[in-house]
């Protein structure tokens, strides 16, 4: 027992021993003293079991101290005690070209290949030997020998992927990673992440290209349709992705949940055509039985009714024909808290797109009684029934339900929301003092789009009120903002005029532009918001409107107008004249996108 208790002592002491002796010659290394530290390396490799790691950094002291002839006696030696070990090959003929001998260099690089044997190894030894030296065709070609040696194509695949990227050439990167994941498909997920970190838009159309090879060659290899079908999707081609996982979908017997996500994620980036054809294919295919039957109808809903007041141009036709889709789903699974953000979406459809307030007050007024129905969804629709009384005219039943709202959600998002639209509403009343009071608190609401919102009307406010004795400027433009929020849009004109004509000097000028262009923007005369836009920009450029401006024509010309050139011209004037606006970065994005940058 004693001796065994000595025995391990004088282990421990010894690794403890020759961990110091390896952190003091890292020192002398790293400090210049090449003459002690290939002391030290030299003893740390014949005590420690001959460690190719100390070899190798005593060969480089003695490389570095010109100590060549020594050196070359060092490896020979160890050649002949471990011939096997053709990494010292590489060694050897790294010490002749630090001596500018090529030509006896690449004689001992040849020879390491030449005497490669069938052991995985020893095969990734040397490869690794050349990559350390960045040597990576030799690499390459140590790999492809030991490949043929092992008779396994495969088996250094992902290493070959690897090198070929390091040597820029994507086509044969992309071959060796198609490659080994065919060989291990839990590489899948890597191999996405390398693809996306290194592959530009033509690399890409160069994989999909490999893909459709292989699928015509092999089709039972599962891998490569699911890829493709990733393929598309990181290159925004979602119809074509719908068709390749539409097909998996159906060769697996799955549930839908692939289709599903696809659809989002088409959905989110505004290809509102694919997301619809992906979900309604889930409610035909899947039927009530399934786990996202209910999901899928819901977002195809919401879908169909972006799709159509998106981009400003409907008919009521569309919009009828929308409306009869919303109402087939509830008489299909009821009207109740369930299908409470249905109900939702169908009164902002009537209110805002069929103008018929009456149905849509109707539909929120049922909803909010619904028995057991979520505390935020009630709340949400009691803000929702406050704004369309309000487009009613009906101000006391609209800041009787904000005030709800504000109390029974005091701390959070909803109540703030709440509160800033009572708030709003007495800026509507010309109740500045009262409105600029919450603002001013609102300003650290812990919703950013709230804050912003509430900091713009009280700085608006406070810039404007008092510039006439009388407050009628201010009174004029927010009894104009209440009726563009009613729809009322020809009684705001009126109004607007008005106010122009009694304060022709008055720097209200740029705002009123920029109200007259959200109205003909609303009714879709583009002619008319461009003009409104324009003028902004020409007669107004120092006003706090025109950054605005440019930002909404600039959209307009690249989604509305498709004037892409005119857009990108405006998009680059705000990050360049408007470096300061709160619009810089996302038009910078925006010009990119359109200039054809990989972003």
């Amino acid at each position: 027992m004693r001796y065994k208790l000595l025995l391990i002592l004088f282990l421990l002491a010894s690794t403890f021993l020759g961990a110091q002796q390896s952190r003091l010659a890292q020192q002398y290394y790293q400090n210049g003293e090449y003459a002690k530290a290939a002391s030290l390396y030299q003893r740390l490799y014949e005590e420690q079991n001959y460690n190719d790691y100390y070899f190798e950094r005593y060969v480089e002291c003695l490389i570095s101290l010109e100590e060549y002839e020594d050196c070359e006696q060092a490896i020979k030696k160890q050649l002949k005690k471990r011939p096997e070990q053709v990494q010292l090959y590489v060694t050897y003929g790294n010490l002749y070209e630090r001596q500018n001998q090529e030509e006896e260099a690449t004689k001992q690089y040849r020879n390491a290949i030449k005497k490669l044997s069938a052991d995985r190894f020893i095969i990734t030894k040397l490869a690794n030997a050349f990559i350390r030296l960045t040597k990576y065709k030799l690499a390459i070609e140590a790999y492809e020998t030991g490949s043929g040696l092992l008779k396994d194509q495969q088996v250094f695949a992902y290493n070959l992927a690897d090198l070929y990227r390091r040597q820029g050439n994507n086509k044969k990167m992309i071959e060796y990673y198609l490659n080994s994941v065919e060989a291990n498909p839990s590489r899948m997920a890597s191999v996405k992440t390398l693809f996306q970190r290194y592959l530009l838009e033509e690399d890409f159309q160069d994989l999909q290209a490999q893909l459709y090879e292989r699928i015509q060659e092999n089709r039972d290899i599962p891998i490569y349709p699911e890829l493709l079908s990733w393929v598309f999707i990181q290159r925004k081609d979602y119809k074509n992705a719908f068709r390749q996982v539409r097909a998996l979908d159906r060769q697996n017997k799955e549930n839908g949940s692939r289709i599903y996500q696809l659809a989002t994620i088409a959905a989110n980036d505004k290809d509102y055509d694919t997301a619809i054809k992906a979900f309604d294919y889930i409610v035909a295919e899947k039927g009530i039985t399934s786990s996202y039957y209910i999901p899928a109808q819901q977002e195809s809903l919401a879908c169909k009714r972006k799709l159509i007041v998106g981009g400003y141009d409907y008919s009521v036709a569309d919009l009828k024909a929308l409306e009869t889709e919303y109402n087939t789903f509830l008489d299909e699974f009821g009207r109740n808290k369930t299908t409470a953000n249905i109900l939702v979406e169908l009164a902002d459809l009537e209110a805002f797109y069929l103008n018929d307030l009456d149905k849509a007050i109707a539909i929120l007024d049922q909803l909010i009684k619904f028995p057991g129905i979520n505390p935020a969804t009630q709340a949400e629709g009691k803000i929702k029934l406050a704004d369309f009384y309000l487009m009613q005219g009906e101000i006391w039943e609209a800041t009787l339900l904000y005030s709800q709202v504000d109390k029974a959600f005091k701390d959070d998002i909803l109540g703030h929301e709440a509160r800033f639209r009572n708030a709003r509403l007495s800026y509507y009343a010309g109740d500045f003092q009262w409105a600029q009071t919450q603002f001013k608190v609102l300003k650290r609401s812990t919703s950013k789009l709230i804050a912003n919102d509430a900091l713009d009307l009280a700085v608006f406010i406070t810039d404007n009120l008092g510039l006439d004795s009388t407050e009628t400027s201010l009174k004029l433009y927010s009894e104009a903002d209440l009726l563009v929020f009613q729809n009322r849009f020809e009684e705001a004109f009126v109004k607007l005029d008005s106010l122009i004509a009694q304060f022709p000097e008055h720097s209200l000028q740029d705002d009123v532009l920029y109200m007259k262009a959200q109205i003909y923007k609303k009714q879709k005369n583009w002619d008319k918001t461009v003009a409104m836009y324009e003028t902004i920009i020409e007669d107004h450029a120092e006003e706090i409107r025109a950054d605005n401006a440019l930002f909404e024509l600039a959209d307009l010309q690249e989604n509305q107008l498709n004037n892409t050139d005119k857009a990108k011209e405006l998009y680059e004037k705000i990050f360049i004249d408007f470096s300061n606006s709160t619009f810089a970065v996302e038009a910078r994005k925006r010009f990119r996108k359109l200039r054809g940058d990989n972003i």
